[in-house]
């Protein structure tokens, strides 16, 4: 097993800056998930990690090794890509043993692992086959045998789950979930799946422009992000923004928007302290809502509903604020229909503040 720690990663490409200053700790036997837009570092993060690509500057360790200069294969990690990368011409179990006979591991331990690998990710009785005979989720697991039997002490996954359709996904999230508890191993994880960053990690770095912009739990970067990026970033529909201000009165603090004017009681006034005047963005996750109005504390608010979406479980409906649109979720007993005008309960210690010349949250602290 191992623990990484990343200090001041850099990695450029002429003009190109693809990580910027980068510094990480990942822990032992830790689930990390790198999670940002396409280009945004994370894969070349993974990469560095590996030893596929040389750093501009800045130090790596494994378990306060440096290994800057450690080629790939003395790294004792193991690599899942986005694409397969199986030897069509060799059956399954060839496949997953091909990384242990080039280590010239002795074939009865070969064949046990193999078996034993088999048996976690429910392949057995493909060992035989070769790569065009099997589905995409199935050629996915052979690839994550052939990680798993050489028992590395770091896994390095860049989007595995990419190429597989919705089903699939969810399943293959799972068994990747099992395999971690199971083995007892350090994994570092690289997607742009929100959904899969909240299932999967023990701690999310969410990057962007080769930049870390904040790391912690789901629930931490969910319910605190520290900036507007992360809080656009996760969630499905995305958080809710109104540009405004904070006034403030004999009764505290209160935003005032475009069409929405929102009394913060409730709201730790300490950290709004200094703030009233200044350009402020509020923002609202489309769950934060309450069509029933329960609850003490909440302020009553009134929208004009413009599209209504069921979808099953929940619907999400589409409210107009004064010269925007946001996005409310609901569940699905709600009779509400476009045209007509629906009132929320909305706790304002629920809402997120940030600063619009900085971005920064004002109330996560």
């Amino acid at each position: 097993m191992a623990r990484i720690r990343c200090e001041n990663l850099t990695k450029r490409y002429g003009s190109v800056t693809a990580v910027d200053g980068l510094d990480l700790e990942i822990r032992d036997t830790e689930f990390m998930v790198l999670l940002g837009p396409s280009g945004c570092g994370k894969t070349t993060t993974l990469n560095i990690i590996a030893g596929l690509e040389e750093l501009t500057e800045g130090d790596i360790y494994f378990d306060d090794q440096l290994v800057n200069f450690v080629p790939p294969h003395r790294r004792n990690v193991a690599m899942v890509f986005q694409t397969y990368a199986l030897y069509p011409q060799k059956t399954v179990a060839e496949n997953m043993a091909f990384g242990l006979r080039l280590k010239k591991t002795p074939k009865e331990e070969i064949e046990r692992a193999v078996a034993q690998a088999a048996e976690q990710l429910e392949i057995g009785h493909l060992l035989d086959r070769r790569p065009h005979q099997l589905s995409g989720g199935q050629r996915q697991r052979v690839a994550l045998g052939r990680a798993i039997v050489r028992r590395p002490s770091v896994f390095l996954m860049d989007e595995p789950l990419s190429n597989l359709d919705a089903a699939l996904r969810v399943s293959t999230r799972t068994l990747i979930k099992k395999l971690h508890q199971a083995m007892g191993t350090t994994f570092v994880y690289v997607t742009h799946d929100q959904a899969e960053a909240m299932t999967l990690a023990d701690r999310i770095a969410v990057m962007k422009d080769g930049v870390i912009q904040q790391v912690g739990t789901s629930g931490d970067i969910y319910d605190r992000p520290r900036n507007l990026f992360v809080a656009s970033f996760l969630g499905s529909p995305q958080m809710n923004f109104v540009e405004g201000e904070l006034r403030r009165d004999s009764e505290g603090h209160t935003f005032v928007g475009d069409g929405l004017v929102l009394p913060l009681r409730g709201v730790d006034a300490a950290k709004l302290e200094g703030q009233a005047g200044r350009p402020t963005m509020l923002g609202l996750r489309p769950e934060d809502v309450d069509p029933r109005q329960l609850g003490s504390g909440r302020e009553v608010l009134r929208f004009n509903v413009s599209l209504v979406s069921p979808l099953g479980s929940e619907q999400h409906i589409n409210a107009v604020v004064g010269g925007s649109e946001m996005v409310f979720r609901v569940d699905k007993e709600v009779e509400v229909a476009a045209g007509q005008e629906i009132t929320l309960g909305i706790d304002p210690r629920r809402v997120h503040l940030f600063d619009k010349e900085t971005s920064l949250s004002l109330d996560a602290g």
